[in-house]
């Protein structure tokens, strides 16, 4: 098997496809961005995802890990292409006695941009909203204010007064936490706001890969893939492609622009509307020189 993590998918074609599809591709990437989900918790998303992807597979399944595996074409090299539906979160830790919460984060988070944010905690009674709040300026001695805060100082703040009130709420140790960042149209652009960037484009590339390949003969069986537990150790994606033993393998995966936020060249050279680009490397995968070769001679 090869696997490799061939494709960074951007926003596709956007700006030139008819009015009826951009309607519909952003409402898709509205319920995918904003269907909580992170590692151990995709439940949400899960569903979302499964509904989409109905229409256009001969049938799905599940691995052990909760990943979804959706099948069209019944001959041929069985290729996979996956994508992961996990998101950046957390987990509560802890109550304290005054009512404040402790969080485990899941995924590769920046302390600093921790700080001050809103959260939802999806608890037994539904959504709780909270927020990370630190000590104010008027306060905080000079040598402190240009400090990153750790995340182990950090409390989430649900407005509770004391434990009682938290279980009140249908919270506590072990629910899942994710941003408070609605998707939002930026101010009349083709460029939107969300959390989940990573991985939920992906999987809106792969509802409309399969949408377009439903009607049209190829000669592969493609298992369209939505793995779970990617953002603590690309745990889904293992157990998968053992369930599936694909001859070869597609990630596609949410980059990293360059031409936002200054940094190194050497960083990405991805540009932001400028479509998909190709990781050459990460830190879990060199891709198939081959394939590579193939996938740009194709994008030309």
């Amino acid at each position: 098997m090869t696997y490799t993590r061939a494709l960074v998918v951007s926003m596709l074609t956007l700006a030139i496809a008819p009015l009826a599809a951009q309607d519909r591709t952003i409402e898709l990437l509205r319920q995918l961005a904003d269907a909580p989900g992170p590692p151990g918790f995709e439940e949400p998303i899960r569903k979302v995802m499964v509904d989409q992807m109905k229409p256009f597979a001969s049938s799905i399944t599940y691995d052990g890990m909760g990943s979804i595996i959706a099948m069209q074409g019944s001959q041929g090299p069985r290729i996979m292409v996956d994508a992961h539906m996990d998101e950046l979160g957390g987990v509560v830790r802890r109550v304290t006695p005054r009512g404040l919460l402790t969080m485990q984060m899941l995924g590769g988070w920046l302390d600093q941009a921790l700080v001050d944010q809103r959260w939802i905690i999806v608890g037994s009674k539904g959504a709780v909203r909270a927020v990370t709040g630190i000590r104010d300026v008027h306060v905080v001695p000079p040598e402190e204010r240009a400090r990153v805060y750790s995340r182990d100082s950090l409390f989430l703040d649900v407005g509770a007064k004391d434990e009682a009130e938290v279980a009140a709420m249908g919270i506590g140790p072990g629910d899942p936490v994710v941003p408070d960042a609605p998707f939002t149209v930026m101010n009349g652009t083709n460029n939107y706001l969300a959390k989940g960037w990573d991985d939920r484009v992906g999987c809106g590339v792969v509802i409309e890969a399969m949408r377009r390949l439903a009607t049209l003969p190829h000669a592969n069986q493609i298992v369209w893939t939505i793995t779970t537990q990617e953002e603590v150790g690309l745990r889904g994606a293992h157990t998968a492609a053992d369930v599936i033993k694909p001859e070869l393998a597609i990630a596609i995966e949410g980059g990293i622009t360059g031409d936002v936020f200054p940094g190194r060249p050497e960083e990405t050279q991805v540009r932001l509307g400028a479509g998909p680009g190709i990781f050459l490397y990460d830190s879990s995968a060199l891709p198939n020189r081959k394939l590579t070769a193939l996938v740009k001679q194709t994008a030309v």
